[in-house]
């Protein structure tokens, strides 16, 4: 039988809209990707589709972006549950700062390998980590191993794919109809997975693609 994967990244970010790398930092949607949810939302009413779950991170613009998607199909009566597993990459050092600025200070080729390589994380940031571990109540069950300073995109889908595999797989093939609403790199990290396997899911529908900015980075 077919089954229904339907994933979303958030609209833009204030970060986004300022060129900064955000990550774990809860940054809020912008106006801009306020817009861009709401077509997301159009989008999926015009395709007539009708979800079981909802997943999504521990982070508003991925909260709200799903929000915004349930009221605009009129589902908002559906199941959500938020994971931090499904966060975006820890940034570690880099968040917060300019992308411009920091590639004017370490190189565009340094930048480049902190961004976009599979295995290289950026620079740690254990006060960032120790904040987010005695500060935030939403990350305090976690270990002082789970709770990372930095992440590379390997790390990412390491932390990804357990919520994956246990929670998140075993409802689609149990006939239920899914959407997920997280980040470039989180979701990222669950399509790679899905590409090297056979096709467990028969239908991914990248909405995201067409109804969200495609130029964004996840970042």
């Amino acid at each position: 039988m077919p089954y229904r994967l339907v994933i979303v990244r958030h609209g833009e970010s204030s970060w986004n809209q300022e060129n900064r790398f955000c990550g774990w930092f809860d940054a809020d949607l912008s106006e801009k990707g306020r817009e861009e949810a709401k077509r997301g939302a159009q989008a999926i009413k015009d395709a007539k589709m009708e979800f079981d779950i909802c997943y999504t991170s521990v982070l508003k613009r991925a909260v709200r972006t799903l929000w915004y998607i349930m009221e605009g199909t009129d589902q908002m009566w559906l199941p959500v549950h938020r994971s931090w597993r499904l966060n975006e990459r820890h940034y570690g050092g880099l968040t917060g700062l300019n992308k411009a600025e920091t590639a004017e200070k370490h190189g565009e080729e340094q930048v480049k390998i902190w961004r976009r390589s599979f295995d290289i994380p950026p620079p740690r940031n254990y006060i960032v980590c120790l904040l987010l571990a005695v500060q935030d109540r939403r990350y305090a069950s976690l270990t002082a191993s789970e709770l990372p300073s930095c992440e590379s995109l390997k790390d990412t889908i390491a932390r990804a794919l357990p919520y994956w595999n246990d929670v998140i797989a075993p409802q689609i093939l149990a006939g239920k109809r899914v959407l997920i609403a997280a980040h470039g790199n989180s979701l990222r990290g669950i399509v790679k997975h899905l590409e090297g396997k056979e096709r467990v899911i028969s239908c991914t529908d990248m909405l995201c693609q067409h109804a969200l900015d495609p130029s964004h980075t996840g970042h």
